[in-house]
């Protein structure tokens, strides 16, 4: 959502009249992206509906705050209070406080309060801390009983508003653009220009608005007019909880019976001896055909530099970076080679898309290693995976690829 509706919103913004190749508008196809968007909403919350019904079934249960029992609620309102309260900070919203920043993808809760002794209400915002150690549900008791933290927090607002009243409490979400690229040809450093897109996206325009169902249609448009958005097209209502990604937490219960068998994958026929140089047994055999994840990645491409950045006859690694895992075993092979006098060379894709800011650490890394890095071709995205090493052998040097 944040890169095709980002993207097709600039084009509108641009003016951009050029027909898609089934000869849609950039204004058509974003009408008819959304609306196929709010479909999808509804599919998903039928499903996750369903979703929760099978967890109860198996004794995990995501339970609202107002259905705890008077102990569970105090035995919430002590651990909020002793290690998430002190992290929260409302933001009041008046005139001398203007409409704050609200980061994408964040939880926020729209706080109507007001002093007992006065009818005029006034608004607050309360940025949901999720993340940092702190998850979005929080665990009751011995049980598997969890209940979302937004809720802790709205359901012991007195503690934030001490001798006010609150009037409502409302959890909404936006999502920004993620698309904020410029002409690569007229940038004089590549990595400065992304390292500088990054910094652009965290302030990019908002694309959608969340709220939740049944919020105050008050509330709702003055929301979508503080956003800068279109309250018919570009507000979503949510029945049901929003950001419906942090029930990978939910995965992470150490329950394997409700997990699928891990997949273990086999050496390939031609690379079982493992005593034996992976670069004889490519010269013998011949090309060797890899199908991933059924076959180990581990004892082929990472065996492969991994021996290449050990072999004394190995004189060069070349390779393509496009994504990789923050624990790499073949960037730490790279760095050996490095270390170990070969001549190393990476293309370092800094355009990987969300994967930017991890690639530039990446290219940072490898440079302080003593290794060549460039930042891949402009106007173009580096997407394969490509490893040459150049050996000597008996017979001269000699090029072993990995193409992936």
């Amino acid at each position: 959502f944040m890169k095709r509706i980002g993207g097709l919103k600039q084009q509108i913004g641009a003016r951009v009249r050029e027909l898609s190749v089934d000869g849609r508008s950039p204004e058509q196809q974003l009408s008819e992206c959304l609306a196929v968007v709010r479909d999808l909403v509804e599919q998903q919350r039928v499903l996750a509906s369903h979703l929760h019904r099978l967890l109860k079934e198996q004794n995990i249960v995501l339970r609202s705050y107002q259905r705890l029992t008077e102990a569970q609620r105090s035995q919430m309102r002590e651990f909020y209070l002793l290690n998430i309260f002190p992290l929260v900070t409302p933001q009041t919203m008046d005139p001398a406080h203007p409409f704050p920043f609200i980061s994408n993808l964040s939880l926020n809760l729209l706080v109507t309060v007001r002093y007992a002794n006065d009818d005029a209400s006034g608004l607050a915002r309360i940025k949901v801390p999720v993340g940092s150690g702190i998850p979005r549900f929080l665990k009751v008791g011995d049980d598997e009983l969890y209940v979302p933290l937004e809720e802790v927090i709205a359901n012991n607002l007195d503690l934030l508003f001490p001798g006010m009243v609150v009037e409502a409490c409302e959890l909404f979400r936006v999502t920004r653009n993620a698309i904020a690229e410029r002409d690569e040809d007229q940038a004089d450093d590549l990595l400065l220009m992304i390292e500088s897109e990054l910094r652009e996206r965290r302030f990019a325009s908002i694309v959608r608005l969340e709220v939740e169902k049944n919020m105050d249609p008050i509330h709702r448009g003055m929301l979508a007019a503080e956003l800068e958005l279109d309250e018919v097209s570009e507000v979503f209502e949510v029945d049901g909880m929003m950001a419906l990604r942090d029930l990978f937490q939910i995965v992470a219960i150490n329950r394997p019976e409700l997990h699928d068998p891990s997949q273990h994958p086999l050496d390939h026929p031609k690379l079982g001896d493992k005593k034996r140089n992976i670069f004889h047994i490519i010269h013998d055999t011949g090309p060797i055909l890899l199908q991933h994840p059924y076959e180990s990645f581990a004892t082929s491409v990472e065996r492969f530099a991994l021996e290449a950045s050990e072999d004394p006859k190995v004189l060069a690694i070349k390779m393509t970076l496009y994504r990789t895992s923050a624990d790499s075993k073949i960037i730490e092979s790279l760095i050996d080679a490095a270390q170990n006098g070969k001549q190393v060379t990476v293309v370092v894709e800094l355009k990987a898309q969300f994967d930017e800011a991890a690639n530039i650490r990446w290219a940072n890394r490898l440079e302080e290693a003593g290794i060549h890095v460039t930042y891949g071709v402009l106007g173009l995205k580096t997407h394969s995976k490509v490893m040459l090493v150049v050996r000597r052998d008996f017979s001269g040097l000699r090029r072993y690829a990995h193409i992936g």
